[in-house]
């Protein structure tokens, strides 16, 4: 079992940088997990997030829940309202630029 860290700043200090990459197809598809990791597979996601202009959100409640979900399956419901969240200040701010 792994241990769960309620601090996150010792989580991260112990396990590296975390990344979680998430896909929403506008077609009627419900948000997925492409692509997560940590340590220096965490750290390359994010280096390659920045390379591309991809925006990234720092939250790390957020962050442990998607770890928590496999590789190509769908946000939970429960989720839903934060990613709705996160893709109307992107969608703000791709206006903005």
């Amino acid at each position: 079992m792994m241990p769960h860290y309620f601090n996150q700043a010792a989580r991260k200090k112990v396990n590296g940088p975390s990344a979680a990459v998430i896909r929403y197809d506008e077609n009627g598809g419900s948000p997925s997990v492409v692509a997560q990791g940590s340590g220096a597979l965490g750290k390359r996601i994010i280096e390659l997030a920045q390379q591309h202009n991809v925006h990234l959100e720092e939250d790390e409640s957020l962050l442990a829940n998607l770890l928590d979900i496999d590789l190509g399956d769908s946000i939970p419901p429960q989720l839903y309202s934060v990613i709705a969240e996160m893709l109307i200040l992107i969608e703000e701010m791709e206006k903005n630029y």
